[in-house]
This record gives C-alpha cells, sequence and structure tokens, in this order.
C-alpha cells in the first residue's frame, strides 16, 4: 500500500492512521493548534500512542500538524 506521501506502508499501518484521522482528540488538537489537548497529543504522540506514529508514518506530518497544504 503507498502513503499520501508516496512511501510504502504496510495495511495496519493505514488502518491505525485512518483511528487516528478520526481520533477526538487528535482532531481537536489539529483543528484547534492550541490549549490543553493539542499539548497532549503533540506530547504524547511519539511515545505512547501507536495511532498517531502510523498516522505520521503514512501522512508524513505529526498527528498534532495541520493537514492541508
Amino acid at each position: 500500500v503507498e502513503s499520501v506521501n508516496g512511501k510504502k506502508v504496510s495495511s495496519l499501518d493505514r488502518a491505525l492512521a485512518k483511528v487516528c484521522e478520526l481520533c477526538p482528540v487528535c482532531l481537536n488538537a489539529r483543528y484547534h493548534q492550541e490549549g490543553v489537548v493539542y499539548n497532549f497529543v503533540k506530547n504524547v504522540e511519539q511515545d505512547i500512542c501507536p495511532f498517531c506514529n502510523a498516522y505520521e508514518r503514512f501522512h508524513g506530518k505529526k498527528a498534532h500538524e495541520k493537514r492541508g497544504n
């Protein structure tokens, strides 16, 4: 499976990234870009959350970064 950024990723990564895309906590962080939820996602994503890690591998962006161009 090819990711958005053109790299090869597994179907498991794709499924895990989809969970992050729909996660209300991550959605809030991506939309608002500030506050407690944003700081939580920014500090927790790399070390703890497998969904956020998969999101980064699939999209080439951190889970807290705004989507789009």
